[in-house]
């Protein structure tokens, strides 16, 4: 009897879980802080899948849980002055700036989902960094040994990247200057390094702008994408101009709450 050829079973590939963004619109700190810690224990346990929170804050200063609080340029007293906070959080990365016209992003995955360590998890958010600094006319790139986003060789910084990984679940994540006031920057020294320039895209463009809320929209939608193609991951979500910043949190509450029951807009 003849013998039959050897034949291997079809190999099954399982595509990438996607991420899931949502645009919240100018969102408090705390607020924002508080959210992430809560979506971490849902994500750690498996309830829900990857998250990215695309945000605005209101003005307001955040320490890295190793920075050095001499790195805050302004005594507290100028700082209640002009209504902004002192945070110190459990992120990487030294002191940041965060206020109107900057994208701050959030990304809540399990790192070991995707076969992730932190370092390319870093990697990732620095690529979708300068990404979305080019759709927008501007070369940024990484500057190697300080994490972010810079231009002009690596003599201005356009965008930070503070990642923490809790329960195998990162948080925190990046904030680019989109058309956030500059001379904010000079309440401290940026990344822990005196004499950094702090730029935004509108500075580099050569359009010096008032911070608007629209214009970190823009970017966030570009950052969304480009974010999902780094980690070469489906992108979940509804982005602007056709998100709704209340419905969206509104429907994150109810994801918490129960995570089977929403099923956000596919792109």
């Amino acid at each position: 009897m003849d013998h039959l050829p050897q034949v291997s079973p079809p190999r099954v590939t399982v595509p990438p879980a996607p991420i899931t963004a949502w645009w919240l619109g100018r969102t408090a700190y705390r607020d924002a802080w508080n959210l992430q810690h809560r979506l971490v224990a849902a994500r750690a346990t498996g309830a829900i899948g990857d998250q990215l929170l695309l945000l605005e804050h209101y003005p307001v200063l955040t320490l890295g849980r190793h920075s050095d609080p001499r790195h805050v340029l302004a005594t507290p007293a100028e700082l209640a002055a002009r209504g902004i906070e002192l945070i110190e959080t459990e992120r990487g990365g030294e002191v940041t700036y965060h206020g109107p016209g900057q994208l701050t992003a959030y990304a809540i995955v399990r790192l070991a989902d995707r076969k992730l360590l932190v370092r390319p998890l870093v990697r990732a958010l620095e690529v979708a960094l300068a990404r979305t600094c080019a759709t927008f006319g501007v070369q940024a790139g990484p500057r190697e040994g300080f994490p972010g986003c810079w231009c002009q060789n690596g003599t201005r910084k356009i965008g930070a990247v503070g990642v923490r990984i809790e329960r195998g679940v990162s948080y925190h994540g990046i904030a680019l200057n989109v058309t956030v006031r500059l001379v904010d920057f000079e309440l401290i020294d940026a990344c822990g390094m005196p004499g950094v320039e702090s730029t935004s895209i509108a500075r580099e463009l050569g359009k010096p702008a008032e911070p608007t809320t629209d214009s970190v929209a823009r970017s966030a939608a570009e950052f969304a994408r480009a974010f999902a193609g780094a980690l070469e991951t489906p992108l979940t979500g509804i982005l602007p101009p056709a998100a709704d910043p209340g419905v969206a949190r509104a429907d994150l509450e109810a994801l918490l709450v129960e995570p089977t029951a929403v099923a956000p807009g596919a792109h």
